[in-house]
């Protein structure tokens, strides 16, 4: 059998509601890497909000990788060289910026190890800096602060308001960006064509992979290119009910009961 490239997301898929990767789930990951299988991160966190995955699940060691600000950034964990990378355009900032204060959104980007915002704080920002382990800052004229490169925006509303806001800012950038949401409350704008599937693709294609030996599993709405684009597309149990719609597989358990564990039994370990 050939060895497998298995692609996690991370909320709601690699970890549980207490955003812990269990006993049981890490032993099935360390395992599945000792015998060769490797271990892909696709997430829409930043790259800080990563490194402690990096480190208990030994992708360095082991040679894996991940894909960061839903694959604006795909780094190779062996060699610290990083494959791709696209940055926002800077002319979309200010407004953007203009957009979120006009209807009362939150907006912000990432700075190192800081997550900064100029319009007002909410509990979605405050959970994205927990999250990730990040300091939440405030900056004044944020449109003119951001005069480095960054990998995206990220966008809070009420899940009531959301999908509204997302297809209205969706259609003014369709011809410069990528938007979409990550979760009922996160709206993400990525630079035009990036997304998970599209930096899969630039990952396998650098390293010389096979989609074919590919599993996905995800749960959230960023997540339905990769599921579609892998030869197997796993939807948690938990996920949302449009990507159990695209998935060739949904799990019969959660991301509470070691549904990761269930995928690997099913498509790395079965025999025959």
């Amino acid at each position: 059998m050939n060895n497998k490239y298995l692609i996690l997301d991370v909320d709601g898929t690699l970890t549980n509601s207490k955003k812990e990767i269990t006993d049981k789930t890490y032993k099935a990951l360390i395992d599945i890497q000792e015998r060769g299988h490797k271990i892909v991160i696709a997430s829409g966190r930043p790259t800080p909000g990563i490194k402690w995955i990096v480190d208990k699940l030994k992708l360095r060691e082991y040679g894996g990788y991940a894909l960061c600000f839903n694959g604006a950034k795909v780094i190779d964990f062996k060699t610290g060289e990083i494959i791709y990378q696209n940055v926002f355009p800077r002319e979309c900032i200010a407004p953007l910026y203009e957009y979120a204060l006009a209807h009362d959104m939150g907006m912000i980007t990432y700075e190192g190890d800081t997550v900064i915002h100029g319009t007002r704080a909410d509990d979605y920002m405050r959970f994205e800096a927990g999250l990730n382990f990040m300091e939440l800052k405030a900056v004044e004229d944020f449109a003119n602060y951001v005069t480095f490169d960054v990998n995206k925006c990220l966008f809070t509303a009420s899940p009531k308001e959301a999908p509204d806001l997302e297809k209205e800012m969706a259609e003014m950038y369709k011809d410069k960006l990528s938007i979409y949401r990550s979760e009922e409350f996160f709206i993400e704008a990525m630079p035009l064509g990036v997304d998970k599937a599209a930096s899969l693709d630039r990952l396998f294609n650098a390293i010389g992979a096979d989609v074919n030996d590919t599993i996905a599993v995800g749960d959230g709405f960023n997540d339905m290119s990769m599921i579609k684009y892998a030869r197997v597309g796993v939807c948690m149990r938990n996920g949302q009910q449009a990507v159990k719609d695209v998935a060739d597989y949904v799990t019969e358990r959660t991301n509470d009961e070691d549904g990761i564990v269930e995928v690997i039994g099913k498509y790395i370990d079965a025999k025959g």
